[in-house]
């Protein structure tokens, strides 16, 4: 005997499971097409150096040891010292609270004394000292430009690094150029990619006004 409507019940469940197979795909296609046009945008900017003439140059945080900058902020400053040296602008200011709280020391700090040991006069440099991520320093350099009244400056850190910087940068109202500090030593295939999945997560964590405080702390963002 055949009850009517007995076919359709049993082909429904594999309907439903083709839509989901379809859905998921249409999901992993558009996760792919997102990461793929957010690793071209990072690779674009940091291939190319914009320094020119501006009202300042602003070095992003990176980790310090116990009053000295790490390898990687050390490599920021210089580039920033050899920016100022060119005179690409007459101010460089250094962003950075660090998380050692105890220490006394933070990456704005060690970076000022960095710069004045390399020559800046303690007039031309302003230390913030008080952020402790990527987007709060791009805040606070918002702060300092309206203070000092300062229009275009040009951006400093890891190239991979500076595509968020700058849009964090464009959403906050500041013109900026990037210019990324040299590439010294050999970054493995592996390292290379870990800089990038951080960026992609961390730009479409901003995006969606999301909190990757998480990654951060597993990863370090000084590390990048």
């Amino acid at each position: 005997m055949i009850v009517p409507g007995s076919n359709l019940r049993r082909r429904n469940p594999s309907v439903g499971l083709i839509l989901a197979r379809r859905v998921l795909l249409s999901a992993l296609f558009a996760l792919a097409a997102w990461c793929g046009y957010v690793v071209h945008q990072i690779s674009e900017v940091a291939n190319q150096d914009e320094a020119q003439k501006a009202d300042a140059i602003a070095v992003f945080g990176a980790a310090e040891y116990a009053g000295r900058p790490s390898p990687t902020l050390h490599f920021r400053l210089d580039h920033a010292v050899d920016l100022y040296h060119m005179q690409i602008a007459p101010i460089v200011i250094t962003l950075g609270g660090g998380s050692d709280r105890d220490s006394g020391n933070t990456e704005g700090g060690v970076g000022r004394d960095y710069l004045l040991a390399h020559g800046i006069p303690l007039g031309n440099i302003i230390a913030e000292t008080r952020s402790t991520d990527t987007e709060q320093q791009v805040r606070r350099l918002s702060a300092i430009a309206r203070e000092f009244n300062l229009h275009q400056i040009v951006v400093v850190s890891d190239a991979t690094h500076l595509f968020r910087i700058r849009e964090l940068c464009r959403d906050a109202g500041l013109d900026v150029y990037t210019s990324p500090r040299a590439t010294v030593g050999h970054i493995t295939s592996w390292d290379l990619a870990m800089r990038y999945a951080h960026e992609v997560v961390s730009y479409t964590a901003w995006k969606l006004h999301l909190d990757v405080g998480w990654m951060r702390r597993g990863f370090g963002e000084d590390d990048f």
